[in-house]
């Protein structure tokens, strides 16, 4: 067909736009794909190691409960760990902050070793009774299996980057059962108050792939009921944010974030004061492991010991009772005692679940005070006071929702908000930089950690 020569410039643009279209949606599906090839393994692994890892603890609790001797052996078991550590660790013993730290400038990479030392040093240490829990060792896993991915095959640094935090969006997704908080946790934990938002796509899928595998396992994670949701309006309708409510879940928010910048404070200075006090790194968990025997006998109880999600005795407090009608007044600060004693002194684990145990305990605490409803303020104690810790208060925040359901969502957004701002910018890492200061206000105010903070501030 004759085509007149005044359309024929506007043809070829035509022809040019779809080549250069078609050309990008090749170059997108072979990125894509060899992204998949990269995240979709990686991830299977380190589901398939935190699905290995809850497994084991879910035995060594049940030990333990059986075995209650077992506590006395605790200071000889971290020095089995500490020694096992000094001997074959290296690098490994920089734990999760080695980790945040090879995102922010990728050089020697995470060693490989790091999974299986990290994961059977916190079985040991869940064994035999040390207070820490299991975020750190599967941020650990994730981080280094991704990095033994990054050197099967050819990546630039900012792959490297993404890859890294993938691997730890997988591990929290995978052991926690709340891929979307890991995603979202494994961006924010990197800098206080700045996310980029670049890799969340790669993050999302490890952290979705990762609980998928965990769960093809048969690992089941435990079910949190609150049955809290919200006070009917003049209709009869529940409404899902009520005024005086907020008023006076606003204040919990401020007792979260100081329990927050407490519990960080006294690990960071605690563990200052230990390694002063013994300079040979693996002999410090006998330190620790004796401290513990001296809480368990000053406090009574064992519940403070392990994870503390159910209590070894009907009664007793852990995080599942700290949603029921008992009141606990003083089983959070307990708990902040024996995972301060085990962390500073070198116990490997983690600190989120000791931390859901502490905001749900102060949450049960303050609720007769606040006059609020129990279930609630312990719910988002949970999240809180890991917010105001970690400084990542939107994966808190869905967190809380994955856990809790969205019903009381505005309770759990102002608390781990209010937290958040509260702690300061401490934190449980010390590799975090600070993206965005919190606040301007001079109370809130800390000098930078170092000179890099200094330049992203």
């Amino acid at each position: 067909m004759y085509i007149p020569f005044s359309f024929r410039p506007r043809r070829d643009r035509y022809v040019a736009v779809m080549a250069r279209f078609v050309t990008g949606c090749i170059l997108a599906a072979r990125a894509a794909a060899r992204w998949l090839c990269m995240l979709l393994p990686m991830a299977v692994c380190v589901g398939s190691l935190c699905a290995l890892f809850l497994w084991l603890l879910d035995r060594v609790t049940d030990d333990r409960l059986h075995h209650p001797d077992l506590l006395y052996a605790l200071p000889l078991a971290g020095v089995a760990v500490g020694l096992t550590y000094h001997v074959l660790g290296r690098q490994a013993e920089g734990g999760n902050n080695l980790i945040v730290d090879q995102i922010h400038e990728p050089g020697g990479g995470v060693p490989l070793r790091m999974a299986p030392l990290v994961l059977a040093g916190t079985v040991v240490s869940h064994l035999f009774g040390a207070s820490v829990g299991r975020e750190g060792t599967a941020v650990q896993i994730g981080g280094s299996i991704a990095s033994g991915f990054t050197r099967m095959f050819r990546l630039t640094a900012r792959e490297v980057r993404t890859l890294l935090t993938a691997g730890i969006a997988a591990g929290f997704g995978g052991v926690f059962g709340t891929p979307v908080a890991g995603a979202v946790f494994a961006m924010e934990v990197l800098s206080i108050g700045r996310m980029e938002y670049s890799a969340i796509v790669p993050v999302a899928v490890a952290a979705i792939a990762a609980d998928w595998t965990c769960h093809a396992w048969g690992i089941h994670h435990v079910t949190y009921t609150l049955p809290f949701r919200g006070y009917p309006d003049a209709g009869g309708t529940a409404f899902h944010a009520d005024p005086l409510l907020l008023a006076r879940v606003a204040p919990a928010g401020v007792a979260f974030g100081l329990a927050s910048l407490a519990f960080a404070q006294a690990v960071h200075r605690l563990g200052a004061v230990f390694r002063a006090l013994c300079p040979v790194a693996w002999l410090r968990p006998a330190i620790g492991g004796v401290l513990t025997i001296v809480l368990v006998f000053l406090a009574g109880s064992r519940d403070y010991l392990g994870l503390g999600i159910t209590a070894p005795e009907p009664g007793g407090a852990s995080i599942l009772d700290f949603f029921g009608p008992a009141h606990y007044a003083w089983s959070w600060l307990w708990k902040l005692a024996f995972t301060v004693a085990a962390l500073a002194t070198g116990f490997k684990g983690g600190e989120v679940t000791p931390l859901f145990f502490i905001g749900a305990g102060l949450g049960n605490a303050l609720a007769p005070l606040l006059h609020a409803p129990v279930d609630l303020l312990a719910a988002v104690g949970f999240v809180a006071v890991f917010a105001g810790a970690a400084n990542t208060p939107l994966a808190c925040t869905l967190m809380g929702i994955e856990l809790f359901g969205a019903a009381d969502i505005v309770y759990l957004a102002v608390g781990c908000f209010i937290a958040y701002l509260c702690s300061g910018h401490s934190g449980i890492y010390r590799a975090q930089r600070i993206g965005t200061r919190k606040t301007h206000c001079v109370f809130l105010q800390q000098p930078a950690r170092s000179s890099r903070d200094a330049v992203a501030r």
